[in-house]
């Protein structure tokens, strides 16, 4: 017979037990996540560092010698390990390194600024540690771009449309309580993005990387960033560039880098030939994996089982506000980089990167022009690849991409919300770019840059929204047969917001 004070040791127990498993439960959420998948995730991360009515306070802390070598070790891309301190919570032994591609090269290569856009990795020495939930962050030092804006906008207007995109926050970075910079601070795609997005880490996930310029092993020599023009003896017969590795490899024979695969043209059933996207995995793959890859991207060029093989809804919305950014850095330009292939279950789906050379911030040669940005032609974005081309085909796609440009333009431009994110972000940045001691831009720079910014993305919008009514050409050669039609961007000068250069 079980006696009262057995009943009480009991309740107590199971009590007790609840407690462990509730408390089992919160800790390993992510865990479990990982085993059943499929379920995005919500991350404390996304509240205690992105929330955008407060900017990140984070002091990095390490030793002075560590700290300068690290920058003058800045092309090896090595890690360092340093202690960092994020809105008053310490974080020991985190992973810290440079980072970036032609920013990195281009800020190594300039005697006057050790500006470098900065990697945390939260787990890099310690398994599992991550700071709020989120493992790696990333700090980028707005190169090239004096509004220190570009990147901001264009993510905003990726959570606008509710996108797989990185979360992003401005943070106040100090080195040993020196105030350093302002910064840009984006939610890495790695593991953390996975599982807040997809709620599993079990997929396959690729950066291809076609042009890279910045350190470490297999690091490559670029040595052209303008838009190429083909010589005359391909216009029969094509032939590869013998710099820069260009092929005709774009849509409707526009010219890109190769890269193997880097472009997410379909070209044969070999996986050797796609050998650029598996050097970019970010998550472990396998031959399975690639084949999958191939497989989805051979039905995409002929325009079959398009919803088996595409997130098309995601995408549509990618192309979008890509579209509306006027970012010729990527496969917009004749650069097949900077995006993330996603790969589950046979599915493919495009995440954003790197727009800080948005809004005509690549320097694509001397026939560039603000007009030319500005009316950039909604229906033939792509210069790099024919990856997007069925889509673009599709009667239904492409009603359903331009809704989704009509968002952008009616609600968030006009609708004022553009506005309400410019006057947030300089309220909170004006002062911390007046006084960044190791910014590349002056006050005076940043001002005129931001202004022009303003004015670039209304007339922007307003191309848009007049190739969506038919009053503009949308693709083009209807631009080129008849440009009388574009809307006047003499006003606009586009160095003025920053733009690419080697030399800078």
């Amino acid at each position: 017979m079980i006696t009262n004070k057995h009943i009480t040791q009991i309740i107590s127990l199971l009590m007790a037990a609840a407690v462990l498993i509730c408390i089992l439960a919160m800790v390993l959420s992510q865990r479990l996540a990982v085993a059943v998948g499929g379920t995005a995730v919500s991350m404390q991360y996304d509240t205690e560092l992105f929330d955008h009515s407060e900017l990140i306070e984070i002091d990095i802390q390490m030793k002075d010698e560590e700290w300068e070598e690290m920058l003058n070790r800045a092309s090896e891309e090595v890690y360092f390990s340093c202690d960092v301190v994020i809105n008053g919570e310490k974080v020991r032994n985190v992973g810290i390194r440079p980072k970036g591609n032609t920013s990195l090269s281009a800020i190594a290569m300039d005697p006057d600024t050790d500006r470098f856009s900065l990697k945390l990795e939260f787990d890099h020495y310690v398994e599992g540690q991550t700071c709020y939930g989120l493992d790696k962050l990333i700090l980028n030092n707005n190169y090239a771009d004096s509004t220190n804006m570009k990147e901001a906008i264009v993510y905003d207007m990726y959570e606008y449309l509710e996108t797989d995109a990185s979360l992003y926050n401005y943070a106040r970075i100090s080195v040993n309580g020196e105030y350093w910079g302002v910064y840009l601070a984006l939610e890495a795609v790695e593991d953390s993005f996975l599982l807040r997005n997809y709620g599993t880490v079990n997929v396959a996930l690729y950066k291809p990387e076609s042009m890279d310029m910045g350190g470490g092993p297999g690091a490559k020599e670029a040595t052209f960033m303008q838009r190429p023009e083909p010589p005359k003896d391909m216009e029969n017969e094509p032939k590869p560039f013998e710099k820069g590795n260009f092929t005709p490899s774009g849509r409707d024979g526009k010219f890109s880098i190769s890269g193997k695969g880097g472009d997410l043209n379909y070209t044969d059933s070999s996986l050797d030939s796609y050998t650029t996207i598996w050097e970019g995995e970010v998550t472990d793959t396998n031959e399975n994996d690639h084949r999958r890859v191939v497989t989805a991207l051979e039905h995409i060029s002929k325009g079959t089982d398009l919803e088996q093989y595409l997130d098309v809804e995601n995408i549509l919305k990618y192309m979008a506000v890509h579209t509306f950014s006027v970012n010729l850095d990527s496969l917009s330009g004749a650069m097949a980089h900077n995006y993330y292939l996603y790969e589950s279950d046979g599915e493919l789906n495009i995440l954003p990167w790197d727009y800080n050379l948005s809004f005509g911030g690549m320097n694509v040669g001397k026939d560039n022009s603000a007009t030319q940005m500005i009316n950039d032609a909604i229906d033939t974005p792509f210069q790099g690849t024919r990856f997007f081309d069925a889509l673009l085909e599709n009667e239904e796609y492409l009603s359903r991409y331009h809704a989704y440009l009509k968002k952008l333009t009616e609600e968030y431009v006009f609708g004022g919300k553009f506005e309400e994110t410019y006057e947030r972000i300089r309220n909170q940045i004006d002062g911390l770019v007046a006084t960044d001691p190791t910014g590349v831009y002056s006050y005076d720079e940043y001002e005129e840059g931001v202004n022009m910014l303003y004015t670039t993305v209304m007339l922007r919008a307003e191309s848009i929204q007049g190739q969506l009514e038919g009053t503009i050409p949308s693709t083009d050669d209807g631009q080129r047969e008849n440009s009388s039609k574009l809307v006047d961007a003499s006003g606009i000068e586009i160095d003025i917001m920053g733009e690419f250069s080697m030399e800078r």
